[in-house]
């Protein structure tokens, strides 16, 4: 065995919790879920549409995320940072500028990308926990910069900016809440879309084979740099539009809203959801949307108590996310098919 070879075998035996299998579900799969997501929303309450819309924003800041630390193998702890950028940017701009809400969505992209790619570059010397204190410092700054005096007409300061709701175009007979719903699940199917084919392109070649070992990765010619910082980039891209549907449908932005508290949550999911697995970003999503509910109707003064104690059991009986509860499945359906 050759030199480069000992490097990249030592490489995979170091990785484990990057799914080496699909990343995405089946076609079927895909299309049952879809249609679930479709229909329902037309037989429950309006603060129902409201929770799924919350679940769909959450699992694509978790699915930026995902594309981050299960792609390129880089850990961030910043993410809430960029959220806040994209949920300012909107609201920003539909206060003051009176743009339209869905024309605010790939501006708010194409800041927080540039943003991300921009913080990417000196953290390239970064590695690790190092990295993660680096973004840590982000997320915690974050906060504070939002409320500067001179900053102040802009983003409302610390009481913060009321975004208007869209109503639905058209005349279409559908709430608010039902419309938002929808257009969110419009932008969450392209996201996934364009993270499924990027994953699978070169570029998420590329990725991959830095997560995996950087050194044998340049040693076949990837660009380390540049892709570890276009990494950073697409998933800052990706967190500025969760955050721009967030703050259209919160109706109100603050900067207490994006303490290093969402980004915790938001890299909880990950791991929930399984790392490297894009369809559990939405399950991790839902895991940190639902269960603290759960854990205050449970006991309300011992709430944190109750949730580190679910969090606990679903890391012990599942290690590896939601993914290896669907591998299982999988297993067990073509068990069965087989009697």
């Amino acid at each position: 065995m050759s030199a480069a070879e000992e490097v990249v075998a030592e490489g995979h035996q170091a990785v484990e919790a990057v799914p080496k299998r699909a990343m995405t579900l089946g076609t079927g799969t895909s299309l049952v879920v879809l249609a679930a997501l479709l229909v329902v929303p037309m037989f429950v309450k309006n603060f129902i549409i409201f929770q799924m819309t919350m679940l769909l924003i959450y699992g694509l800041a978790v699915l930026a995320l995902n594309i981050l630390t299960g792609g390129s193998g880089q850990f961030s702890l910043g993410q809430s940072a960029f959220y806040a950028v994209g949920a300012y940017t909107s609201a920003v701009l539909m206060e003051h500028a009176n743009v339209n809400y869905a024309l605010t969505i790939p501006i708010s992209a194409a800041i927080c990308f540039g943003f991300g790619y921009l913080f990417g570059k000196p953290a390239l010397r970064l590695s690790g926990v190092y990295l993660a204190l680096a973004t840590f410092a982000l997320a915690t700054a974050m906060p504070q910069l939002l409320k500067l005096n001179f900053l102040e007409h802009w983003t409302g300061g610390v009481q913060g900016l009321v975004v208007t709701k869209p109503d639905a175009p058209f005349g279409l007979p559908m709430s608010q809440d039902m419309w938002l719903y929808y257009f969110t699940l419009a932008v969450t199917i392209a996201i996934y879309i364009f993270s499924v084919n990027l994953l699978r392109s070169r570029s998420g070649r590329a990725f991959m084979a830095i997560r995996d070992n950087e050194i044998a990765a340049s040693s076949m010619g990837v660009n380390v740099a540049l892709y570890k910082t276009l990494a950073f980039g697409v998933s800052a891209g990706i967190t500025g539009v969760a955050g721009s549907l967030g703050a259209i449908a919160v109706q109100f932005v603050a900067p207490d809203s994006y303490t290093i508290t969402l980004a915790i949550s938001l890299f909880l999911g990950m791991v929930v959801g399984g790392v490297g697995w894009l369809p559990g970003s939405f399950v991790g999503a839902a895991f940190i949307i639902f269960v603290p509910n759960m854990a205050e109707s449970i006991s309300k003064g011992l709430s944190g108590a109750v949730f580190g104690v679910l969090l606990f059991l679903v890391i012990y009986l599942v290690p590896h996310g939601a993914r290896q509860v669907a591998v299982l499945g999988q297993q067990l359906v073509g068990k069965l098919r087989k009697n």
